[in-house]
C-alpha cells in the first residue's frame, strides 16, 4: 500500500477491512464463555455444599493419604527429608490442572467483556491484558500442580539446563518468537486491529499468538508472520499513533494543457470532499514532463483511515468530471511515426480477397507508384 501511494497509484481493491471491523468484541463468543464459567462456578458451589452436608463421611477418604505412590526428597532447614506423594496428592494435582485449563479457556473472554463494557478499554489493550492473564493462569496452575507432586527446583534445574542446551541448538527460533511475542504485548508496536504492511502484504492484525501473528489482507486471506520479524525487521504500522493518512492522486494531462487551471480544478475537487482536511491543506505539484503527459499530483489528508479507498475513488471521479467539463484531456500513450520522403516511397498492400477462387487460393493486390 505504501509503495502504491509513493508511486501515485491508488489501491485497486474496492473493499477494505477496517480496524474496528477486526477488533470488535465477539459478544456471542464472550457470552458463551461467560455462561460456561458461570455454570462451572455454580457446580463448584454445589460441590462445596455437598461437602458441608457429607463432611462426616469424607474422613473415610483419608485412606487415599495412606496410598504412597513415590517418595520425593525435600530440604527443610538444611536437612534432607523424604516426602511421600500419595494418591490424594495426585488427585489434588489433577484438580489444579483441570481448574487451570478451565480458567485459561473461559476467564479471558469474561475479562474481555468486562474491560470492553465497564472500563471502555481499547481493543488492543484488552487483547494484551487477556493474553497475559492466560499466561499467568497457566504458569500458576502448572507450578501448583508440580509443587503438589513434590517437584522441587533443585530437582528441575538439571532438566531446565538440558532444555536450555536443546533450545540453543534446535528450538532457538521458537523461543525467539515467544520472547518477541511478549515484547509485542508489552511494547505494543502492533495491536489487534492495526493496519500494517509487512513486506509486500497489507492487512489488519487479527491475532497475536505465542509463536506468530495473524494478518488478514484485503482478499481475506490470512498470513502467519513469525513474531521475530516484527521485532528485528521493518514494519509499517498505518494506525499506531495517527489515524490521519495522506492520499496521493496522480493525473497525467496532455501537453498544451493550462497547468494552473488543472491545479485549480484539482484543488476545488479536494476542498469539496467532506473527508479532506483543511489543515494541513491539500498540496498540488507539477512533478515533471513525462513521455506522453504532464504529471500533476494532488496530496491531501483525510480524518478517517477506514474510508481511505472511498475518498480516493471520490477524488478521481470529481477530478475526471471537472476536467471533462473544462475540456482538459487526460493523456494516454502516443507514438509519432516519421516517414523519410527524400526518396520515392514504396507501398505494398496485401490482403485476403473477398472472394476465393475455385482452387481456394487467396488473391493479392500490389500497388507500386512511379
Amino acid at each position: 500500500m505504501a509503495a502504491r501511494e509513493q508511486a501515485g497509484a491508488p489501491a485497486t481493491e474496492a473493499t477494505e477491512l477496517t480496524p474496528s471491523e477486526e477488533a470488535d468484541l465477539d459478544l456471542d463468543e464472550a457470552s458463551e464463555h461467560s455462561l460456561e464459567l458461570l455454570r462451572i462456578g455454580i457446580a463448584f458451589v454445589a460441590a462445596f455444599g455437598l461437602y458441608l452436608i457429607w463432611s462426616a463421611v469424607f474422613p473415610a477418604l483419608g485412606v487415599l493419604d495412606e496410598v504412597t505412590l513415590w517418595q520425593s526428597a525435600t530440604t527443610v532447614d538444611g536437612e534432607t527429608r523424604s516426602l511421600p506423594i500419595t494418591l490424594a496428592d495426585l488427585g489434588l494435582a489433577l484438580v489444579y490442572l483441570i481448574a487451570t485449563a478451565v480458567l485459561a479457556k473461559r476467564l479471558p473472554a469474561l475479562l474481555n467483556m468486562i474491560l470492553a463494557g465497564r472500563l471502555q478499554v481499547a481493543s488492543g489493550n484488552r487483547y494484551t491484558i487477556t493474553t497475559l492473564t492466560t499466561y499467568a493462569i497457566v504458569a500458576i496452575g502448572t507450578v501448583l500442580a508440580l509443587n503438589t507432586l513434590g517437584a522441587q527446583w533443585s530437582q528441575l534445574q538439571w532438566l531446565v539446563a538440558a532444555l536450555g542446551v536443546g533450545i540453543g541448538f534446535g528450538l532457538q527460533e521458537i523461543v525467539a518468537n515467544f520472547i518477541s511475542g511478549l515484547i509485542i504485548l508489552f511494547e505494543r508496536p502492533i495491536r489487534v486491529g492495526d493496519i500494517v504492511t509487512v513486506g509486500d502484504t497489507d492487512g489488519v492484525v487479527t491475532k497475536i499468538r505465542i509463536r506468530a501473528t495473524t494478518i488478514r489482507n484485503w482478499d481475506r486471506k490470512e498470513l502467519l508472520v513469525p513474531n521475530k520479524e516484527f521485532i528485528t525487521g521493518r514494519l509499517l504500522n498505518w494506525s499506531l499513533s495517527d489515524q490521519v493518512p495522506r492520499l496521493m492522486v496522480v493525473v497525467g494531462v496532455a501537453y498544451g494543457t493550462d497547468v494552473e487551471q488543472a491545479h485549480a480544478l484539482m484543488r476545488e475537487a479536494a476542498l469539496e470532499h467532506a473527508l479532506v482536511l483543511r489543515d494541513p491543506k491539500p498540496v498540488l505539484s507539477f512533478e515533471g514532463f513525462g513521455d506522453n503527459s504532464l504529471t500533476l499530483i494532488l496530496r491531501a489528508f483525510i480524518d478517517d483511515l477506514d474510508r481511505r479507498l472511498a475518498a480516493i475513488t471520490d477524488l478521481h471521479k470529481a477530478i475526471y468530471r471537472k476536467f471533462q467539463q473544462a475540456g482538459i484531456g487526460i493523456a494516454f500513450p502516443q507514438r509519432d511515426l516519421h516517414l523519410d520522403t527524400r526518396e520515392p516511397l514504396r507501398i505494398s498492400l496485401e490482403g485476403q480477397c473477398l472472394g476465393r477462387s475455385a482452387s481456394g487460393s487467396a488473391g493479392s493486390v500490389s500497388e507500386e507508384p512511379d
